[in-house]
């Protein structure tokens, strides 16, 4: 049975990021979220948009607030919060689908080299799959799986109740998977960073 909260071991995080970088995708591995946190601020450029996708790695790990307060870039999403959703609509796609840089997190990294993400409103995954300049991921550890179908079934077993738990407290409703990802290979190649993290974080 494959855990879905114990940290990969280092020979399993080597063989991810081998295969990623061979579809494509630029992966660095690092110790912590500390290292993590440097890491995207080194990446990201001063003055950019750049839109945080909903993610508990980048909350837990003070990235997001990092990118909403420091003065260095254009947040796209406190752009967005103002603008009135039953007229802009459109507007605030746009501006989310294609920003300079997209950051957010996965919930499953395949040793097979494909990212999974799933989402209920599917905000970030435009960017993801392409719109934005440049998307960086940072992910756990844990979130490491041996296949796609294991994947899936992390997604839907372990993250989705987490996810509802979370949007119950916050929302006043439940989550659901009304969209997938799956991100097997990187057209252009480095536009997508991977940092994966030797340590467990985020769902």
């Amino acid at each position: 049975m494959t855990s879905f909260t114990e940290p990969a071991s280092a020979e399993r995080l080597e063989r991810a990021a081998a295969a990623l970088t061979a579809h494509n995708f630029a992966v660095e591995i690092l110790d912590d979220v500390a290292a993590a946190r440097a890491r995207v601020k080194e990446l990201v450029p001063e003055g950019a948009s750049v839109f945080t996708g909903a993610s508990e790695t980048l909350r837990r790990s003070g990235i997001e607030e990092d990118i909403a307060s420091s003065g260095r870039y254009d947040p796209v999403k406190g752009r967005t919060v103002a603008m009135d959703r039953a007229t802009t609509a459109r507007d605030i796609w746009a501006m989310i689908s294609s920003p300079d840089v997209i950051l957010g997190s996965v919930h499953a990294v395949t040793e097979t080299g494909s990212l999974v993400a799933g989402s209920a409103s599917g905000g970030q995954l435009p960017g993801y799959a392409g719109g934005a300049g440049h998307a960086i991921w940072i992910v756990g550890a844990q979130k490491v799986v041996p296949d796609l179908s294991t994947a899936l079934r992390r997604l839907e077993e372990h993250c989705l109740p987490l996810e509802n738990g979370r949007a119950m407290e916050v929302y006043g409703q439940p989550s659901a998977l009304n969209r997938i990802l799956i991100l097997n290979a990187e057209p252009q190649p480095g536009r997508g960073t991977v940092l994966l993290l030797r340590e467990a974080i985020g769902f």
